[in-house]
């Protein structure tokens, strides 16, 4: 049954109209909790699960916010990677209705190009912090009129190198501006940065539990040599036969290797990382969303924030550091209700160890799998 959601009448009409036609059936809690606090003015700081709506809690308040007939850069969204700086453009696209303009600003991009693009400035600049920086100090991106900055993967602009630049361009702001973090994990450290940024933020978390079509989620391991990965991955591929699985591996070295092995075997893959060329990024997402690669290597940094509907199987190439480390991936699968599976390959007693630690942590049941005549089974206790 389809629920229209309260906030949904103080939002102009353009908005209710895209809200209408991208058909959902009811507003993610996130989204009922974060709107109507952004509309009112105030600062937020939100936690919640990845692949829950987060960049709509924060775009449908700020498409609200802009005046279309003033050319000036009126709200900021900072993003760690070009990916998710790409895929928060194309909701403001979708949601903007051919009124509100943006434009991205990513590191490694043609400069003189951005600097064109900020001649007749765009309403909304989505980008990394290091660019923008850039083009705050050489005095392209005027900051003046900007009334809302939004910090999309939070956690990663405040505990990584990202922190300096992203706390000189909120300094670049007038006072009385908007702040707002969305965040799929909040360590108590990034939250403490945030707070000493803002005014007064209100502050949302999200449970997993107490959102609405969960799907359900499998979480398997595989224990096997580092020697004998590829041809774990070759089982998985044949044995699960996923639509599509992304696969994390921390080397980029490992990365390209993995990928080209099993080309060579007739697995067709794509890759992503730091060192691709754009159009190289851009098509190994393509391909990947299409189904016509339906295994993709990445790394963490470029696959933060990548959204792909129908993601049905999620890979830990090495055993997670950390509890956030899995949840940030496993997330990305078992989302809006549907099904999904995440298989990690350890290689260690302590591995498994640490694997049954952060199950614990998270609360998922851990099911330990091997392979028999090229069938998966759940291994004998």
């Amino acid at each position: 049954m389809s629920t229209k959601p309260a906030f949904l009448l103080s939002l102009q009409p353009f908005l209710q109209e895209s809200w209408e036609k991208a058909g959902f059936k009811q507003a993610m809690p996130v989204q009922e909790e974060a709107i109507p606090l952004l509309l009112n003015g105030r600062d937020v700081i939100a936690e919640s699960p990845t692949g829950t709506g987060k960049t709509l809690a924060y775009v449908l308040p700020m498409l609200q916010k802009i005046d279309p007939k003033r050319s000036q850069v009126q709200a900021i969204v900072m993003a760690s990677s070009r990916e998710l700086i790409m895929q928060i453009g194309e909701e403001i696209r979708t949601f903007g209705g051919g009124v509100i303009t943006s434009a991205g600003m990513i590191g490694g991009a043609n400069i003189k190009r951005q600097t064109d693009r900020l001649k007749k400035p765009p309403h909304i600049i989505c980008g990394t912090p290091g660019r923008l920086l850039e083009l705050i100090q050489l005095k392209k991106l005027k900051m003046h009129e900007v009334k809302l900055i939004v910090l999309d993967e939070g956690d990663e602009l405040f505990t990584t190198a990202l922190a300096e630049p992203v706390e000189s361009i909120i300094k670049a702001t007038q006072k009385d501006r908007q702040l707002a973090l969305f965040s799929a994990t909040l360590p108590a450290a990034a939250e403490q940065k945030a707070k000493e940024l803002m005014n007064d933020p209100e502050t949302i978390q999200i449970k997993k539990g107490s959102l609405p079509q969960e799907g359900t989620v499998r979480h398997l391991y595989f224990t096997c040599a580092w020697k004998e990965k590829q041809q774990m991955i070759e089982k998985v591929m044949r044995t699960f036969e996923p639509e599509r699985m992304l696969a994390f591996i921390k080397d980029i070295t490992d990365v390209n290797v993995m990928s080209e092995k099993l080309s060579f075997k007739g697995v067709k893959n794509g890759v992503l990382h730091s060192e691709l060329r754009k159009e190289e990024r851009v098509k190994a997402i393509r391909d990947f969303r299409s189904g016509k690669a339906p295994l993709l290597f990445a790394t963490d940094v470029a696959a933060r924030g990548l959204d792909v509907k129908g993601l049905t199987h999620v890979l830990h190439f090495e055993a997670p550091h950390n509890a956030r480390e899995y949840t940030h991936r496993s997330g990305r699968t078992g989302r809006a209700g549907g099904d999904g599976t995440v298989i990690t390959l350890i290689t260690s007693e302590f591995q498994e160890k640490e694997l049954k630690k952060i199950a614990r942590q998270i609360g998922v049941e851990l099911e330990k799998y091997e392979f028999f005549k090229g069938k998966a089974f759940p291994a004998k206790k």
